[in-house]
């Protein structure tokens, strides 16, 4: 095992602790950890990256199912669409783009380039929802549950695709329409952002199985590292404060896009 190695597997640590510690963000950094560190193709760093965030959400979904803070109804509701797009993307959409998207001139947008560049853009989206993140968010007055059935739909088929396609959790995207769209108080929308990433990730993951052989050895101590970082984290989120952390994560998360960007196209 070399040091690039050993950084990966400390990456796996990194990831399960900034998502103990914020509830969320890290699974942003397992891709980029499986290219970069693992020398993984793309392709099936996003499948791998599917796993590790599916397991590592179900830990936190359990947590948060013993304190109360998740919404059932709205889960199941949001999660079916998500569920069938991210299966359908993984399973069908992601075989079928060319190995070289298009060429202009010298320069050809390869299939791998095209996934990590188009990662990076959603780094950089994830990061901006970071660092604008109100400090009083959690302040906000539960109300009852009213369901806007067009939009949810078509949100949670938009994360689903995008969850498919570049392995993260899509948290950024899911915690605001469960605020904005079932009305859902701050605390109840990450708990229950959670449970939906979790399944919903799995899922996608199961569309990869029937598609290329798996290193199970691999792939489950990676998971184990990233869990155990999980347990690491959410015992240190009682003595740093998780939010002034996340928005120093999201700073970080922005310029490792901005880096990828950079990596891939120049």
């Amino acid at each position: 095992m070399d040091i690039t190695q050993i950084l990966g597997y400390f990456g796996a640590l990194v990831i399960g602790i900034v998502l103990g510690l914020t509830g969320g963000g890290g699974s942003i950094l397992t891709v980029p950890v499986f290219v970069y560190l693992m020398f993984l193709n793309p392709i099936t760093a996003t499948a791998y990256s599917l796993f590790v965030v599916g397991v590592s959400a179900t830990f936190g979904a359990f947590q948060n199912i013993k304190k109360g803070l998740v919404d059932f109804k709205t889960a199941i509701i949001f999660a079916i669409p998500a569920l069938i797009a991210v299966y359908l993307t993984r399973r069908f959409l992601i075989p079928i783009i060319p190995s070289e998207i298009v060429t202009i001139g010298n320069f050809t947008l390869t299939k791998n380039m095209g996934i990590m560049v188009f990662f990076a853009i959603i780094m950089l989206l994830a990061s901006i929802t970071m660092i604008r993140e109100k400090e009083n968010c959690d302040s906000i007055i539960s109300k009852p549950v009213k369901f806007n059935y067009p939009l949810i739909l078509i949100e949670g088929i938009i994360v689903g695709v995008l969850t498919g396609i570049v392995g993260a959790g899509g948290g950024f995207l899911i915690i605001p329409a469960l605020v904005l769209l079932a009305k859902l108080p701050m605390k109840k929308a990450i708990a229950t952002s959670l449970l939906i990433i979790a399944v919903k990730s799995l899922i996608g993951f199961i569309g990869d199985v029937q598609n290329f052989e798996i290193d199970w050895g691999f792939l489950l101590l990676f998971t184990l590292i990233s869990v155990i970082g999980i347990f690491i984290g959410t015992y240190l989120s009682t003595l740093i404060d998780g939010k002034k952390l996340k928005k120093g994560f999201g700073w970080f998360v922005l310029v490792m896009g901005i880096y990828i960007i950079l990596k891939e196209l120049i």
